[in-house]
């Protein structure tokens, strides 16, 4: 089986009703997304953060996967797929996807402020102040705030090393570091871009350019990948 890389960003969850940085307009409420989304905010008003992230989490309990996830579910009856997702949501893995890489953290989970490598799953929406990990301390979301290091980047660049086929899916590849993980596609691995806009690329010669929404396009790229490639 070929391997088929997916890089998904939040286009592919709006569809599905959960609100971008983007969508907010960089507000949340009165307060800008530094002041809830940040280490800073964190030291300044854990509890604000945490009501933040909180409403987000419910919402997204409140949400479905859409044609999109399911698209590439289905495209694991024909392919190896990998996806590399900047969304901190799971439904990818709601929709049935068996192999998702988190770039960014994942909203659904907490970890230790002693102890980044002590994480736990989330029952419920909620997460509070005294909330604490096994060695006492407080809970924090485990995403990576604006000003930390994405550091699950290079695994992830070791990932798109790999691919045979490279899909980009609900990012217009302007935030970065995720952006640069195209660089590390090997030279001549065709590239599907599926995006409503128009996105310039260096890498415009081998892209095959889907001028759709996720929950139409990812269909229309399902149809293609199995005519051209799957009895490749």
């Amino acid at each position: 089986m070929k391997k088929l890389v997916v890089l998904s960003g939040s286009g592919i969850s709006a569809e599905s009703g959960i609100k971008t940085f983007r969508d907010m307009g960089g507000l949340w409420e009165e307060y800008d997304v530094m002041e809830v989304a940040s280490p800073q905010a964190w030291q300044e008003n854990p509890e604000l953060v945490l009501r933040f992230y909180n409403e987000r989490r419910k919402k997204l309990l409140e949400c479905s996967p859409n044609k999109g996830h399911l698209g590439l579910v289905e495209l694991e009856k024909y392919f190896e797929v990998q996806i590399i997702t900047q969304n901190v949501d799971d439904l990818h893995e709601r929709a049935g996807s068996k192999n998702v890489f988190h770039l960014h953290g994942e909203i659904r989970k907490a970890r230790s402020t002693v102890d980044e490598n002590l994480i736990y799953n989330i029952q419920g929406w909620e997460l509070k102040l005294g909330d604490k990990c096994d060695k006492g301390s407080q809970f924090r979301p485990h995403v990576v705030w604006f000003g930390e290091p994405v550091n699950a980047i290079l695994d992830a660049a070791s990932i798109c090393e790999k691919a045979d086929i490279f899909v980009v899916v609900g990012t217009s590849l302007n935030v970065y570091p995720a952006a640069g993980l195209i660089d590390y596609v090997p030279n001549n691995t065709p590239i599907f871009l599926i995006d409503p806009h128009d996105v310039n690329s260096k890498y415009s010669s081998q892209i095959t350019y889907i001028k759709e929404k996720a929950t139409t396009g990812v269909p229309l790229l399902v149809e293609q990948l199995k005519e051209k490639y799957a009895n490749g």
